[in-house]
């Protein structure tokens, strides 16, 4: 198809752009990862018409209900249908404080959905009845379950039928500490000293089939380093264990609180730099059928502003809670090791509580199982972290990390041994937007994204993204989508994939059940352009960049031309038209083992014609001349 334009009609926003892109280019000087695509998703969100300044998910895996915790309100979506069911009205009693009710807990416990708020200061919590009222039934005390504001710190866990949670106890936000608040058993706490103005990030049950007597409980938060030092972060990361069976020891020494908890330090760093990044953010924990291959995905943010991603083995950070020395203990450790879990704790030997109650801390540190440097870093501040497990069409898994920055955008990554391929870089809410909170459902194969007026879902298998041929496909490494005769989609099994390293000559190999087949390209632009220039008039040629790994080039008259590559495109600015400019112009790509060609501009020149020549000439120095000062003023 062949497209004619006369450039004599496009020079004010031909050159407009040009100034656009170059101030595009400036801002891009700083970027710190390299994601191969960057796509939007506009589908249809869940709204909610209220700009809440934090929300709580709730969503159980492959299940059509959400439940979005906003202030003074739950709702209930139905995935399926984005449509809202049900709206619980939760209205704060109000005391001096503030008469808003905060939703900080929502999790479903002995078959009712539980859900906790701030409710004016005065933390409650409420047994939902759902579909016979929109309103709640069946108040009971929040205290230690969930903040008196919302801007407190606080976390939630339903682990065997038991409640665990942590939240202040005192509306200053004093008595921060983990419990178990309800269940079949006990209730139990925390020493007071053991941890110092901690914010707690995340707790978890790791299951041992055949052996419940020794499973444990994770808890992951930060508090407050005892080193001052001037060059010590003021903040260090740790992970703290409990037994499940723990019911508090006896009268005379730690009666309802924990008999087995012991603290370690967690890094994550460049130990050959002293570089370490302290201040944990998130995590998720990868179960496994045997809890010794579960691994913990953990995200950091540093004082130099940079965040972090170290990946640990639940074995290995276990080891270190079973073999290392105490902190600040030097005597013979007694028997059963402080930190054993054993069915009566309330029977437990005043010596090994002792240790217990004054030395928790373990001397080793905790460490990733990648020690020399971190995972993934980058210079963006991500807050949220979650990661599927996807089987490929050869049935070999693949760990794929799923990133939230502060202002909203998706990172996809595809765990390549010690490094990490960024597959796609995702923008979901419309402008910039921090992300409250996030909820992975891997048998849906959705991401629930929770921002302050909506919940966004993004797909994970937009395969339709790769869909222009095989070899796109291929280059994707996207363990999620393969090569079928349907074009690239998420029905991997028997299809053409190659995620180990995206090498393109698998769509050419002749072998059984593999197939080739083409897909005819979008017609948004034309794949050939002609332009009329009159002689002595600028051009630039424009071509879209889709993949940022790719190398982008022009060629004319046999000759190779780098290009000038912003974000979004690669051009070729002819300064002034002439004859040996003539002919035709090729923008081609250039991926791994694959070649394509892009975009083709045939340009012919027009005989000049004085008066436009002059006009087009001074607007072009007045156009120049006003981005000069445009750009002094950045």
């Amino acid at each position: 198809m062949i497209k004619r334009q006369y450039f004599s009609a496009q020079i004010k926003g031909n050159l407009a752009y040009l100034l656009l892109v170059f101030g595009a280019c400036f801002h891009c000087v700083f970027c710190s990862y390299n994601p191969r695509l960057t796509l939007k998703q506009d589908d249809a969100p869940l709204l909610y018409n209220r700009n809440y300044s934090r929300t709580v998910i709730f969503h159980q895996e492959g299940s059509n209900s959400l439940f979005v915790g906003g202030i003074n309100h739950i709702l209930h979506f139905d995935v399926d249908s984005r449509q809202i069911v049900e709206n619980f009205t939760l209205n704060p009693k109000c005391g001096e404080g503030s008469c808003e009710n905060v939703v900080t807990v929502i999790e479903r416990f002995e078959n009712y959905t539980f859900v906790c708020g701030t409710n004016g200061e005065q933390p409650q919590c409420w047994k939902l009845s759902s579909r016979e009222s929109n309103h709640s039934t069946k108040g009971v005390d929040g205290t230690g379950i969930s903040p008196h504001t919302g801007s407190q710190n606080s976390l939630s866990l339903l682990a065997d039928g038991d409640l665990y949670a942590a939240a202040p106890l005192y509306s200053d936000g004093t008595l921060l500490q983990f419990r178990r608040k309800g269940g079949k058993r006990t209730s139990v706490w925390m020493y007071d000293q053991w941890v110092s103005e901690p914010t707690f990030i995340s707790s978890f049950l790791a299951q041992r089939q055949n052996d419940t007597l020794n499973e444990k409980i994770y808890v992951l938060f930060r508090e407050k380093n005892s080193d001052t030092s001037p060059e010590a972060d003021p903040w260090i990361s740790r992970v703290a264990r409990v037994c499940k069976v723990d019911q508090g020891g006896p009268k005379q020494l730690l009666q309802n609180i924990w008999t087995s908890f012991l603290k370690a330090r967690l890094v994550c760093g460049i130990p050959r730099e002293s570089l370490y990044f302290n201040r944990l953010q998130d995590i998720f924990i990868q179960h496994a059928d045997d809890w010794r291959d579960s691994r913990v995905y953990a995200l950091f943010s540093s004082s130099w502003n940079s965040t972090a991603v170290c990946i640990y083995s639940l074995a290995e950070l276990d080891d270190v809670f079973e073999n290392s020395s105490f902190k600040g203990y030097s005597a013979a450790i007694p028997t059963p090791r402080p930190g054993t879990c054993v069915k009566h704790s309330n029977s437990i030997p005043t010596s090994t509580l002792h240790i217990i109650k004054d030395h928790p801390e373990m001397k080793r540190w905790i460490e990733p199982i990648q020690k020399q440097t971190p995972f993934f870093t980058s210079n963006k501040n991500f807050t949220k972290i979650a990661v599927d497990r996807v089987q490929a069409s050869d049935d070999s898994l693949h760990n794929v990390l799923l990133l939230a920055t502060d202002n909203g955008v998706i990172l996809k990554i595809l765990e390549d041994g010690s490094s990490g391929f960024i597959i796609s870089e995702t923008h979901l809410c419309n402008g910039s937007a921090p992300v409250h909170s996030m909820k992975l459902d891997s048998e849906k194969r959705k991401l629930f994204v929770g921002y302050p007026g909506q919940i966004s879902i993004l797909d994970l298998q937009r395969c339709e993204d790769y869909n222009a041929s095989c070899e796109e496909c291929v280059l994707s490494r996207d363990p999620y989508c393969a090569w079928t005769e349907q074009g690239c989609t998420s029905q991997t099994r028997g299809g053409i994939q190659n995620i180990a390293d995206g090498l393109t000559k698998v769509c050419h190999q002749k072998s059984g059940g593999r197939f080739r087949r083409e897909v005819k390209q979008p017609l948004t632009a034309p794949l050939r352009i002609q332009h009329f220039v009159h002689t002595g008039i600028p051009i630039y040629l424009s071509c879209p960049v889709d993949s940022k790994h790719a190398t982008y080039k022009w060629e004319h008259n046999q000759k190779s031309i780098p290009c000038q590559q912003t974000q979004s495109d690669c051009l070729h600015l002819i300064p002034a038209m002439t004859n040996d400019k003539n002919g035709d112009y090729k923008c081609t790509s250039h991926e791994l083992d694959y070649t394509r060609t892009v975009r083709e501009y045939t340009v012919e020149f027009r005989i000049e014609n004085a008066a436009f020549k002059l006009r087009a000439q001074n607007w072009l120095m007045a156009t120049f001349v006003t981005s000069a000062f445009y750009l002094r003023s950045l």
